[in-house]
């Protein structure tokens, strides 16, 4: 099955440096869209793409991290991106494509998951139930119907019918397979620290202040300790900061576009 693909421009076609903005798990282009429209990146060429599977269209055979890394630097190669903005689980595939090699420049990752462990336990609950026959499929079906609305009230009000309907319009026996593929990912690495330090890309690790997605002691003093990363927490913000606070994320992404070489 070839994937289809979710894209959306904005910026001037010639720009000086160009952004690949990936959004995060049974998230579209859509929730970029207010990022996109922040003036203070009206001269920076930005190209959204919904990794496949996820909103209206067809994921690849190969569901793993690994192939959506590949896939997603294709894409960065073709649109000639030079830096890498990605959301949650989109940041994940963002430090996966610079681990493997396939994409030197600057990152933004906007709330990853370094470990197993930093996940949401609704999200660990829910794969296990999805790996029991009948169950399964029955569990995320009923998640997609109430988890979009559960998320209105971290989504700014103005946006939430919007993005809550966006979630909504999931395959969930797609998103059951994705998932399980993005925890082996997780089972294959004890720790994603020494990954993206070792990819020696500069980096900004942006999280919410409230971010629901966990981060340990030991992995910020890893962080911390890696030359080329800069850690950013902003205020008053959640896993969906991305949308909470694109003011303050277009501030990082320059300072990011500032370090392409």
């Amino acid at each position: 099955m070839s994937a289809t693909w979710d894209v959306r421009r904005s910026g001037p076609t010639e720009s000086a440096h160009r952004a690949l903005l990936i959004p995060g798990g049974m998230c579209t282009t859509e929730f970029y869209a207010d990022l996109m429209a922040e003036k203070a990146l009206a001269d920076l060429a930005l190209v959204a793409v919904t990794q496949p599977g996820f909103g209206p269209t067809t994921p690849p055979d190969d569901v793993s991290m690994e192939n959506y890394a590949r896939l997603l630097a294709d894409v960065a190669a073709r649109e000639r991106c030079d830096l890498v903005v990605g959301h949650s689980l989109g940041a994940n595939v963002a430090l996966e494509m610079a681990a493997l090699g396939l994409f030197t420049g600057p990152l933004v990752l906007l709330s990853p998951t370094f470990s197993r462990g930093d996940e949401s336990t609704f999200l660990t609950v829910l794969d296990a139930v999805g790996r029991v026959p009948l169950l399964g499929p029955l569990a995320w079906a009923g998640m997609l119907k109430v988890v979009p609305r559960a998320m209105r009230g971290s989504l700014p009000p103005h946006r939430a019918e919007t993005l809550s309907r966006v979630m909504a319009d999931n395959d969930a026996a797609v998103c059951r397979r994705m998932v399980r593929e993005y925890y082996a990912y997780l089972a294959r690495y004890p720790s994603l620290v020494p990954r993206l330090c070792e990819a020696g890309v500069p980096t900004w690790v942006v999280r919410g202040e409230h971010d629901e997605i966990g981060l340990t002691g030991g992995e910020r003093r890893g962080l911390e300790a890696c030359p080329h990363v800069t850690l950013v927490t902003v205020p008053d913000a959640s896993h969906l900061l991305l949308v909470q606070k694109p003011a303050r994320i277009a501030d990082v992404v320059l300072e990011a576009a500032a370090a392409t070489r």
